[in-house]
């Protein structure tokens, strides 16, 4: 980890000057991690395990959102309620400074829960479309909260450590098909609030130890892009092909054709997904068709790769359908379905990060973590146009204990969003509570 901040502190004075206050600054605050953890077993260890026993869908998220928003304004937060449905803004203005964001996301899934914590979810719950199911946080997003709430009276506590603007999000529907953060972004809160000027937010991952931290300081989420193909062709019967345009074979070229994508149009130093998990075609076994329908997950860590990916799809599908004696009239389309831009997090700022983190909690905190996938993120959508410098960073989850149990018999640690996820609570929210309250202060100068 050292030598990552040593690499990005060799590109340039500009940002070791902007690193000095931070290396010079005198540590004369209260003992933050023994507060943090009398905090956790005064009051965070319970909100968590209610949080957990009582999630909520997405866009529906209300008694999570109402329970956030009560407690940041008992410790003096200005409270904005009901955004994009569900969402809460607050501010905690404290003097002049820049304004600092940092983010929860709220929602759970929907995902019958087999753990046997003694706090495990029964809950049932309609979704914003009016269907029933079992819910479950099986993506740590109770860790988050539990945090948010942690930071904020922490924050409120001790604004002689810190100057300038407090914003606190807690934003609906993370795991919906309609992103939250976009849907808070079109409701007006920059317009509203204020642009920040840096932005923050975490999750919580079972791959990692319990407690320690981690920043990337390139992609922290891959680009997810959900597309189609819809692969026309002119129909005929079965024995007779010559007389049509056999859309499966056109289709099925296609599937191979885009594998070549990644491999040989990437540098092999760039990650990129191109997978086709859908095919859709035919409905008797002697009648040729007159549609395909290809569904893609495409995922990519950069703007410039995401463009390029989505650009050769787009060529290779038309051209085979060329190929395939198509007219013209009658080409392969793109449907796009949605998606999320990279999380890639502001260098400068994550080594900034980095550094807050080892003098003020210790190097043991703070670790180095490879990807295993390329997930994705909504957080984006606020950090995006405008471009507002970010970082994006984790925190452990898991203990080593249940590694080792996991590893003992030969199986494989259950994923996020599995019914069998779990969190470690106390290491992680502390965790989060402490790396959150470092970053902010490494932002925001002393009063």
């Amino acid at each position: 980890m050292k030598q990552i901040i040593e690499s990005v502190i060799r590109g340039g004075v500009g940002l070791i000057v902007m690193l000095a206050p931070l290396l010079a600054s005198a540590d004369d605050v209260p003992d933050l991690q023994l507060e943090v953890q009398q905090h956790y077993d005064r009051e965070l260890k319970d909100l968590f395990e209610h949080f957990h026993a009582n999630p909520e869908l997405s866009f529906v998220e209300f008694e999570s959102a109402a329970n956030i928003a009560k407690r940041l304004e008992a410790v003096g937060f200005e409270v904005h309620r009901g955004i994009a449905q569900t969402g809460i803004v607050a501010l905690l203005r404290n003097g002049e400074g820049p304004l600092v964001m940092m983010r929860a996301d709220m929602d759970a899934l929907p995902v019958k829960e087999l753990t046997q914590l003694p706090y495990a979810s029964t809950v049932m719950q309609q979704n914003s479309e009016g269907d029933l199911f079992p819910v479950m946080h099986a993506c740590g997003h109770d860790v988050h909260m539990t945090s948010l709430v942690g930071t904020a009276r922490y924050m409120a506590a001790h604004q002689e450590t810190w100057a300038g603007t407090l914003m606190l999000i807690a934003q609906p529907a993370e795991e919906w098909k309609v992103s939250g953060a976009e849907a808070m972004r079109a409701a007006g809160i920059w317009e509203r609030f204020g642009t920040p000027d840096y932005a923050l937010a975490f999750h919580v991952t079972a791959d990692l130890e319990a407690g320690l931290l981690f920043a990337s300081t390139g992609a922290a989420y891959s680009a997810v892009d959900s597309l189609d193909i819809i692969v026309p062709g002119i129909g005929a019967h079965g024995a007779r092909p010559h007389r049509g345009r056999d859309t499966i074979v056109i289709a099925s070229q296609n599937v191979l054709a885009l594998q070549t994508i990644v491999a040989r149009e990437l540098s092999p130093r760039e990650p990129g997904v191109v997978t086709v998990g859908v095919f859709n075609a035919g409905n008797k076994r002697n009648v040729i068709g007159e549609e395909a329908r290809l569904e893609l997950t495409v995922r990519s860590d950069s703007r410039a790769t995401r463009t390029k990916l989505l650009a050769a799809i787009e060529r290779i599908a038309v051209n085979i359908g060329r190929a395939g004696g198509l007219p013209d009239d009658r080409l392969p389309r793109i449907e796009l379905k949605g998606g999320v831009p990279v999380t890639a997090n502001d260098p400068e700022l994550a080594a900034r990060v980095l550094m807050a983190w080892e003098k003020r909690l210790g190097p043991a905190m703070v670790t180095t973590y490879d990807r295993e996938g390329m997930g994705g993120e909504d957080f984006p959508f606020f950090t995006q146009a405008p471009d507002i410098p970010s970082v994006y960073f984790a925190v452990g989850g898991t203990t080593l204990a249940r590694f080792k149990a996991f590893a003992d018999r030969g199986e494989s640690l259950p994923s996020h969003h599995s019914p069998l996820f779990e969190i470690e609570p106390k290491s992680s929210v502390i965790s989060g509570v402490l790396g959150t309250v470092t970053a902010l202060q490494a932002f925001m100068p002393q009063r």
